[in-house]
């Protein structure tokens, strides 16, 4: 009889273990996303004194060498905001931005230099890691589809590994120009039009060489979708994302992140999410979205579905996996944290 009491009470003490263990590992917060991308939501990781370091529309973030984050904003009292993981600021700097929009990462010979487009000055610069301009881009006349500067509006810039970098103009003709490292214009393609060779708010680039060829992803988010370009400016594939006007595509790993303004198309405002695909481009979660559903492989309408964010303008990933989430027209707020679960 007493054996059996303490085999039952080890028993019921081991059963109490091992709950209480589960219990304590799993997230405290709510959890957000579908399948094995989701996230815990921290809306208060980079909120810092605005009286000091203000931002207006928090436009995009990247993650340096160094490991730091660092973030564009339009307010000229301070363009470039760096923290680190924990959200401690660690640097600010920039004035003379006021259209501050793309920022993209370039490494040279061990060197990292941004690139940030200005649609209120019509113009892209190369800086260093602290400001320093090296090189600005114009309005590219030599191409012969612009008549006046005021066309030529950029939104991201994109860097590729031999240092020719692409620029759409995403608010502007609707144009990817290509230069290589000196800043000499060698290729310009797309424009706004009708079929699926142009495009319409191409507001965002990156290189995808996730299948081992390199290509661009352009996006075209009034028609919801990205499109796929050969490096010289031929159309390849379109990735269509109903109900997600898409800002510009990030890759880390096998997956593609990006921000949803709006959905399901532009006309509803505060209607933004976070969507990530997979390497074949397949929507495996949205944060603050609808759950991706395919039908005969065919994605079905996106929208919204739980109100995390506003107007989500872009996606930053840490080397953790965890992501960063800058808004453009959101109430001036500080970027959002989502660590990975």
């Amino acid at each position: 009889m007493e054996r059996r009491k303490f085999i039952q009470a080890a028993t019921l003490s081991a059963a109490s273990f091992y709950i209480s263990r589960d219990l304590f590992a799993r997230p405290k917060s709510p959890v957000y996303g579908h399948n094995q991308m989701r996230y815990t939501l921290d809306t208060r990781w980079g909120t810092l004194n605005s009286s000091r370091f203000p931002v207006k529309d928090c436009h995009e973030m990247v993650q340096d060498t160094k490991g730091r984050i660092i973030l564009l904003t339009n307010e000229t009292k301070n363009n470039v905001l760096v923290y680190n993981k924990s959200g401690k600021l660690l640097d600010n700097w920039g004035h003379e931005f006021p259209g501050a929009h793309g920022l993209t990462l370039a490494d040279e010979n061990g060197e990292t230099f941004l690139f940030i487009t200005d649609t209120e000055k019509h113009q892209v610069y190369k800086t260093t890691m602290d400001g320093r301009i090296v090189m600005t881009i114009d309005t590219p006349m030599e191409s012969g589809v612009y008549k006046k500067k005021e066309e030529f509006v950029p939104t991201e810039t994109t860097v590729t590994a031999n240092g020719d970098f692409y620029i759409a103009d995403g608010y502007g003709a609707q144009y990817v120009a290509h230069y290589d490292r000196t800043g000499k214009l060698l290729n310009i393609f797309g424009g706004r039009g009708e079929g699926d060779a142009h495009l319409d708010n191409a507001h965002g680039i990156c290189v995808d060489s996730r299948q081992g060829t390199p290509t661009l992803l352009v996006t075209d988010r009034t028609r919801n979708c990205f499109k796929r370009f050969s490096m010289s400016g031929q159309l390849l594939e379109v990735i269509p994302l109903p109900g997600a006007c898409v800002c510009r595509p990030v890759i880390k790993g096998d997956h593609l992140y990006a921000a949803v303004l709006r959905s399901p198309d532009m006309n509803l405002s505060g209607s933004g999410f976070v969507t990530i695909l997979d390497k074949d481009n397949k929507v495996v979660s949205n944060i603050g979205g609808t759950a991706p559903v395919y039908v005969n492989n065919q994605l079905q309408p996106m929208r919204q579905a739980e109100k995390i964010f506003v107007h989500p303008h872009d996606v930053c990933v840490d080397n953790d996996e965890n992501l960063y989430v800058a808004q453009w027209s959101s109430g001036k707020v500080y970027p959002y944290k989502l660590r990975r679960v």
